[in-house]
C-alpha cells in the first residue's frame, strides 16, 4: 500500500513538473520576443530621428554620435539575454524529453503515444527536434539572438564607417564598416555557440548517472 502511495505521489509530482517546465519554456519564448521587439523598436525610432535631422549636419552629427553607440550597446545587452533565454529554453525542453522518456516505460502501449522526436533518443537532439532544428554548427544562425546580433552588427558597422569617414574618407570607410559589421556578427555567433555548447556539456554531465 505504501509503495502504491509513493508511486502515485511520484506521478503527481512528475506531471506537475512537466507542466511547470512547459510553462517556463513558453515564458522564455515570450521574453525573447519582447526583448527583440524592444530592440527593433529602439532602432527604428533612432533611424526615424536621424532621418528628420539628415538635412542639418549641425544636428545630425551629434545625434548620430549619441544614438548609434547607445543602440549598439543596447543591442549587445539584448543579445546576451536572448542567448540566456535560448539556453534556458533548451534546458527546459531537455527536462521534458527526460520525463517523456519515463512516460514511454509505463505501459507497453505508452511508446506509441510518447514516441521520441529523434530516433537516437538523445535529449539534446530531441529538444532541438521539438523546434524543428537540426543539431549542428548552423543551428545558432537561426535563433532570435542571431537575428538581433546580425542587425546590431550592421549598426556597429555603420557606426565604424561614420567614425572613420572623417579621417579616412568615404572610399576607405565603407570597406572598414563592412569588415567591422562582419566581425561583430561573428563575435555574436561565437558567443552564442560557446554558451550553447557549454550548456549541453553541463547537461550531459549532470544527468549522466541517471541516464545509465
Amino acid at each position: 500500500m505504501e509503495e502504491k502511495s509513493n508511486q502515485a505521489a511520484f506521478m503527481s509530482a512528475l506531471v506537475t513538473e512537466h507542466f511547470v517546465l512547459q510553462s517556463a519554456a513558453s515564458t522564455t519564448v515570450s521574453e525573447a520576443g519582447v526583448r527583440a521587439s524592444l530592440y527593433v523598436f529602439s532602432l527604428s525610432s533612432a533611424l526615424v530621428a536621424m532621418g528628420f535631422t539628415a538635412q542639418s549636419p549641425r544636428v545630425f552629427v551629434p545625434l548620430v554620435a549619441t544614438v548609434i553607440p547607445a543602440v549598439f550597446v543596447l543591442g549587445w545587452f539584448t543579445v546576451v539575454r536572448l542567448v540566456d533565454t535560448t539556453v534556458e529554453n533548451l534546458q527546459f525542453l531537455r527536462a521534458i524529453a527526460r520525463i517523456r522518456r519515463y512516460y514511454r516505460t509505463l505501459t507497453p502501449d505508452a511508446a506509441a503515444y510518447f514516441a521520441p522526436w529523434e530516433t537516437n533518443e538523445d535529449e539534446g537532439a530531441e529538444a532541438l527536434a521539438v523546434m524543428a532544428v537540426k543539431p549542428g554548427g548552423m543551428a545558432p544562425f537561426f535563433t532570435t539572438a542571431s537575428m538581433v546580433s546580425t542587425i546590431n552588427g550592421l549598426v556597429g558597422g555603420v557606426g565604424a564607417a561614420l567614425l572613420a569617414g572623417q579621417p579616412l574618407g568615404r572610399p576607405a570607410a565603407i570597406p572598414l564598416g563592412a569588415a567591422a559589421a562582419l566581425a561583430f556578427i561573428g563575435v555574436g555567433y561565437v558567443y552564442q555557440r560557446r554558451r550553447l555548447t557549454a550548456a549541453a556539456t553541463a547537461a550531459q554531465h549532470r544527468w549522466a548517472p541517471s541516464a545509465r
